[in-house]
């Protein structure tokens, strides 16, 4: 894999994704489905919460944008979903 390799994100809407580097996409992807894994459901505030505690000090970026954007595209993957009307709303794996 190159250090500069790229992915277009997907939307759940079907809006425009974007692109991020795919090291970094990796590194918040594999943080949202562990955390939910280990959770089971856990509300997007506390994985947003999590993720700049055990990310921000190691990684690259605003940690809270690449949580938002990478959740965004595992809903879209149907890797995720977001619990019916749960607000704030609630993150499991489908």
């Amino acid at each position: 894999m190159l250090d500069d390799e790229k992915i277009l994100t997907l939307h759940p809407q079907g809006k425009k994704g974007v692109n991020i580097l795919r090291k970094k996409y990796d590194t918040i992807r594999d943080f949202i489905v562990t955390t939910i894994e280990k959770h089971r459901d856990i509300s997007f505030e506390d994985l947003g919460d999590l993720a700049e505690k055990e990310l921000s000090a190691t990684f690259d970026g605003k940690v809270l944008w690449y949580v938002v954007t990478v959740k965004l595209d595992l809903e879209a993957r149907g890797i995720i979903e977001r619990i019916p009307k749960t607000s704030p709303h609630r993150l499991r794996m489908k």
